[in-house]
């Protein structure tokens, strides 16, 4: 994410609260646009789930990534990876904590999303 977020815990935080609105909206538009296709619910989540952790979770995703694989042999290289980062100290946790609050917010925006629609009745 290119947003002046804190760094540390504050900024895995924000970071992950951030990651559940973009789940909740990545599931409105996806169960919108599959009710319109005819597409079942099923696809609605499960596109939501790929879609919000690429928005959320994708440029984080990608850096960590990047330090495990490539082998940064020498601190010129390290040190150049690292300043690429928003917080390096806290990538794996702000992550973690991005994968989780996208697929959180698709099931949260399900549960508030699942009563309504077209054809559907009230829900006992």
């Amino acid at each position: 994410m290119n947003l002046p977020l804190h760094f540390g815990w504050l900024g895995v935080f924000e970071a992950a609260l951030i990651a559940v609105i973009v789940g909740v909206l990545c599931f409105a538009f996806w169960r919108w646009l599959c009710r319109r296709t005819g597409w079942g619910e099923a696809r609605a989540i499960g596109w939501a789930c790929v879609s919000a952790v690429v928005i959320a979770a994708g440029i984080d995703s990608w850096n960590l990534f990047y330090m495990g694989v490539v082998k940064l042999e020498s601190p010129l290289y390290a040190r150049i990876a690292l300043s690429k980062m928003h917080d390096p100290d806290f990538v794996g946790t702000r992550v973690f904590l991005e994968w989780a609050g996208a697929l959180c917010g698709v099931v949260l925006a399900w549960t508030l999303f699942r009563g309504r629609g077209a054809g559907e009745g009230a829900e006992p």
